[in-house]
């Protein structure tokens, strides 16, 4: 995929944990990403970040984990990325 490392794949999985702070405290947001190849990948997160990251994947969009870069790819916005369908063919 243009632009990503060769360790980027798709995300099959995507997980939202809230982790409880001190009684005064706020607590603390990790996303578990899960790609194609079966590997977790763990990150903290504000909770704007969450709810944008959980927007992006209700939507009718292509995510996609890059660890090398630690990017959350999310393709087809508009349009659709030829990578991302079976056939590797654009649609548009």
């Amino acid at each position: 995929m243009p632009g990503a490392s060769e360790a980027t794949r798709r995300v099959t999985n995507l997980n939202a944990n809230w982790v409880a702070g001190s009684d005064e405290g706020d607590g603390q947001f990790e996303l578990m990403i899960v790609t194609e190849d079966d590997q977790k990948h763990v990150v903290r997160a504000s909770a704007a970040a969450v709810s944008t990251v959980v927007a992006l994947a209700r939507a009718e969009t292509v995510l996609a984990w890059d660890p090398t870069n630690r990017t959350l790819i999310a393709a087809n916005l508009v349009g659709t990325m030829s990578w991302t369908t079976a056939g590797g063919a654009a649609d548009s």
